[in-house]
């Protein structure tokens, strides 16, 4: 069994709409029980088959509003007119637990959670071609052609952003892209700051 770390790691996982992060991270969270993964806040409609809580916490625009008058968020951004946002107080908890906390939150939430919190590791998934997530996002049957064209043109913009993250994850095969985000992350917890409580009063 692993020793319990002094404090939790945080993750942050960015990647375009359709590039299959969510089968990605429910491949990962399958295999490492270790991980909180934080749910996110949103404005936005449930779709079909998401759950509350389970998916995101969905709420209204008035709610969401109301938290972040409150300095609710660790980062909250709008996304194609709608809020998305981080609760800051779970992750918190987490954290100081010594549990890694898993984020889920697009280019603008990534570079404000960096900016707060320098050590979080930030990963970045994308498809093995951009053919590839046109035909993903067109397979879902879930927009029409001008949100799909939306989406594709909100990716090429995020894809300018991918030099701020510190890692890079290719979603060809859901297990190999989970497999390489487990690698990186016990490669963070070897740092060895995060092993100096194992050597303390040698």
């Amino acid at each position: 069994m692993m020793p319990k770390k002094q404090r939790g790691q945080l993750i942050v996982l960015s990647g375009p709409s359709g590039v299959g992060k969510s089968t990605v991270i429910a491949e990962l969270l399958s295999e490492r029980q270790d991980i909180y993964f934080s749910v996110s806040f949103t404005t936005r409609k449930p779709r079909v088959g998401e759950e509350d809580g389970v998916n995101y916490n969905f709420v209204s625009r008035e709610t969401f509003e109301g938290m972040i008058d409150r300095g609710e968020f660790l980062e909250y951004a709008k996304y194609v007119d709608n809020y998305y946002g981080t609760s800051l107080k779970v992750i918190e908890e987490k954290m100081e637990e010594g549990i890694d906390v898993l984020l889920d939150i697009e280019v603008q939430g990534a570079a404000k959670v960096k900016e707060r919190c320098p050590d979080a590791v930030l990963i970045f998934i994308i498809p093995p071609s951009f053919e590839e997530l046109s035909r993903r996002l067109h397979g879902r049957h879930t927009d029409d052609e001008a949100v799909i064209e939306g989406r594709l043109k909100k990716a090429r913009e995020e894809y300018n952003q991918i030099p701020n993250y510190d890692f890079l994850v290719v979603n060809d095969k859901v297990s190999v892209a989970a497999g390489e985000i487990r690698a990186i992350l016990v490669a963070e917890g070897c740092r060895t700051k995060n092993r100096m409580n194992l050597v303390e009063g040698v």
